[in-house]
């Protein structure tokens, strides 16, 4: 035996497994014909180490020299498994099996892989054979039982898994199957149940009384998971998922708290990527305390976590691109994935948040419509999850009666989306509808949500339910257009509109983008922010005449004051600047507007976000500036949240995110007498600021190149009797126009729903059929 393979033989003796590995590595790259029995042992390590990667590399390196070996072909095939390269892996397995036919370990590897891709049918073959040949196999039952509920045969799955936990009673993963089937089937009471009697057949299992928790958060009972797992602290307190499973519990109410337990559970267990990630995710989202601080940890553990890339899964790869989006690393987030593996990956496991963000990222036609089609991929997800457990809906008993008008956000209270909205409470046509307003918000009651509850027919807010379980009673009240304004933003419930609760349907507001659900009958629009083309959204149009926005009084009143002159005025230079959120920032507008502080003499650009405490995003923007030559003390930050307004006051004109223009920051730019440059584009997103500057008198503001987006913004810089005129006439210019004249707005909005339900039912009709 060699140095080096004694060295690894007493490195294992001794349990230093990576010592072990290093040195068999050394070995075969120093002398590549080893045995068979090395390369065995060092892939085998690699495995149990998670080095997934290397195994690969040398299990490939090891069947160049012995390409019909078994051990070789399987284990490398579990290798590629877990790197996600499922194709090769299948391959491999063929092969194993080749040279091996009737290994059953091979066989249940295949299966497996099979499975991961998602092809249910042909692992059904592969598990069915097994089963045959050791029926009492409770792992090849089991396994045969989720080839079946893959693809939608509960009932036959069912009956294996049971089979799985009659031959093996403390079969735990069995029970989760069987429970998670259930689940999937809104039978959120029936797999408590289940679970229960598990408890029995394994006490005090965390697997199971974890598994407990998620079923019960899951059946929408959020208070009852968290007293719940409170009482599980009592007894399990060192125990790292509970930590987790409650920090996920409660974060949305208190965010504070839930990091506590996040912190604890990455504390035990510190290498699970699941806790890592649950705490980035809380992080990022975290607004107490310094904001920056939290952005900054946030990516230093997202920086961390992509050196573990390939264990990611599709939520993981979610949450640190976002995190890298929040902060400008450009770079990092391709390092995650691109826009079209990412955005199919997470349109088909059912992340349709994630789709918000890939907004930013279209550069061309071809991205436009891959875009649709992600959200069309997870729309029909949606709908045949629908499908499958539909709710029961009834005619209206007097449809002779006012028209019933559901507007369903999470958002009508302290929120854009309610300040936009508050027009149509507050001038409400009572003679001709009843409005109901159906809320899951986790937070609590503000000034703005009790102001709206007074004025509707019913607000109806559930904290506490599952999709389904509010579609049908949404069903029950008898809508006759439901319409939703958050997508699948924060705390909103864009799948209850999968089961299609109310005669039709329609998005507004919340999402600038088709949602990706043929239920959804209609997108409230106007001239101008209806895309070019009709291939580029999937409803029909729903037009207001002039704006599809109107400013609500409390979002936009006088009391955000106007200095008397403009920033150039006081200060001697222009200045640019955005409010922006930085998911809509991308690496070319950013460029593009350095070439525009470049092309103004001595002028400035500010950015009025909490991402300017973040020393990572501070450096980001000043490195891709210093590309057209600006300085970093030619750049502002104004690190506040919320109380942003009064900022608008430094800045002479605001330039426009692109390609996903502003929306609320536009009307906030204008209202503060601020002019906005737009870039304007073919679809919806592209469109926002268009629609406001054409509604506001200042259409020439739209550009529709690149160039001519810096040509406006560097001659509006030099037209500074135009930008003194607008900072003292800009607001009243706003009332007079079609965005202030909030009444005006309400009887068109009201209008526009009446006429287009006395039209045929034409797609509801053929939706429903």
């Amino acid at each position: 035996m060699s140095d080096r393979l004694s060295a690894a033989q007493a490195a294992l003796n001794a349990g230093r497994r990576d010592e072990a590995i290093e040195q068999l590595i050394a070995a075969v790259t120093e002398q590549p014909a080893r045995t068979v029995q090395v390369y065995r042992v060092l892939i085998t390590h690699l495995h149990g180490a998670k080095r997934y990667a290397e195994g690969a590399e040398f299990a490939a390196k090891g069947l160049e020299l012995y390409p019909q070996d078994f051990d070789l072909l399987n284990t490398y095939g579990v290798h590629l498994r877990r790197l996600k390269r499922y194709p090769e892996a299948v391959a491999t397995l063929e092969r194993a099996l080749k040279v091996r036919p009737n290994d059953r370990g091979a066989a249940n590897n295949l299966g497996n892989v099979l499975l991961d891709k998602g092809d249910g049918a042909r692992a059904e073959k592969m598990f069915a054979k097994l089963a045959r040949l050791d029926p009492r196999n409770p792992e090849f039952q089991r396994q045969l039982g989720r080839a079946l509920l893959n693809q939608g045969k509960l009932e036959p799955a069912l009956v294996r898994l049971r089979s799985a936990v009659a031959l093996k009673r403390d079969f735990q993963d069995a029970w989760l199957d069987m429970a998670g089937a259930l689940v999937e089937r809104h039978q959120q009471a029936d797999a408590i149940a289940l679970l229960d009697k598990a408890l029995e057949a394994c006490p005090d299992s965390p697997r199971l009384l974890e598994a407990r928790s998620v079923a019960i958060r899951q059946s929408g009972q959020i208070g009852e998971a968290e007293a719940y797992l409170q009482k599980l602290l009592e007894t399990h307190a060192d125990q790292a998922w509970l930590h987790y499973q409650l920090g996920t519990t409660i974060s949305d109410r208190d965010r504070v708290r839930g990091n506590v337990h996040m912190r604890k559970a990455v504390e035990l267990a510190p290498d699970n990527l699941d806790y890592i990630m649950a705490l980035i995710e809380s992080l990022e989202r975290t607004r107490t305390g310094v904001e920056g601080d939290n952005i900054e940890e946030a990516y230093a553990l997202s920086v961390k976590a992509l050196e573990r890339k390939a264990e990611f899964t599709p939520a993981h790869s979610k949450i640190v691109r976002e995190v890298f989006q929040r902060v400008l690393d450009y770079e990092r987030m391709e390092a995650v994935g691109d826009f079209v593996t990412l955005g199919r990956i997470w349109a088909s496991t059912g992340r349709h948040t994630a789709l918000l963000k890939q907004l930013a990222g279209v550069r061309s036609d071809a991205d436009r419509a891959e875009l649709l089609e992600q959200h069309r991929i997870w729309g029909r997800a949606a709908e045949k999850k629908a499908a499958a457990s539909p709710i029961v809906r009834s005619r209206r008993t007097s449809p002779e009666g006012k028209i019933r008008l559901g507007f369903m956000s999470s958002d009508l209270r302290g929120h854009p989306v309610g300040y936009f909205a508050l027009p149509l409470f507050d001038h409400m046509d009572r003679d001709r509808f009843e409005v109901f307003v159906y809320s899951y918000y986790q937070g609590y009651e503000d000034e703005l949500q009790k102001h709206i509850t007074k004025q509707v027919t019913a607000y109806r807010w559930w904290r506490d339910t599952t999709p389904r379980e509010a579609a049908q009673r949404i069903a029950d009240d008898q809508i006759d257009l439901l319409i939703e304004l958050g997508g699948s933003t924060h705390m909103n419930k864009l799948d209850v509109m999968a089961y299609r609760p109310a005669a039709r349907q329609a998005s507004w507001l919340g999402y600038p983008h088709s949602a990706g659900l043929e239920t959804i009958d209609y997108l409230v629009l106007d001239p101008y922010v209806k895309p070019e083309r009709p291939e580029l959204m999937i409803e029909t149009p729903m037009l207001m005449p002039s704006s599809w926005i109107a400013l609500g009084k409390l979002a936009f009143p006088d009391s955000h004051v106007i200095e008397a002159s403009a920033p150039f005025e006081r200060r001697g230079y222009i200045t640019f600047g955005t409010a922006n959120n930085t998911y809509k920032y991308t690496a070319e507008a950013l460029e593009s507007w350095a070439r525009v502080v470049a092309a103004v003499p001595d002028s400035r650009f500010a950015f009025i976000r909490p991402e300017g405490l973040s020393v990572t995003f501070r450096n980001n923007v000043a490195r891709l500036f210093a590309k057209a030559g600006v300085s970093r003390d030619r750049i502002e930050w104004v690190a506040v949240r919320g109380a942003h307004m009064q900022h608008y006051n430094k800045i002479d004109v605001a330039l426009d995110t692109f390609p996903q223009t502003g929306g609320t920051t536009t009307c906030e730019a204008l209202w503060m007498g601020v002019p906005t440059v737009s870039l304007v584009g073919p679809t919806i997103f592209e469109r926002l600021s268009y629609s406001i500057l054409t509604n506001a008198g200042l259409g020439d503001l739209c550009a529709h190149s690149v160039a001519e987006f810096e040509a406006k913004a560097v001659a509006l810089a030099h037209d500074r009797d135009r930008i003194a005129a607008l900072r003292g006439t800009l607001r009243d210019q706003l009332k007079a126009s079609p965005l202030g004249r909030t009444e005006d707005f309400a009887r068109d909005f009201y209008d526009m729903v009446a006429t287009t339900l006395a039209a045929p039912e034409k797609r509801a009709a053929a939706v429903r059929a």
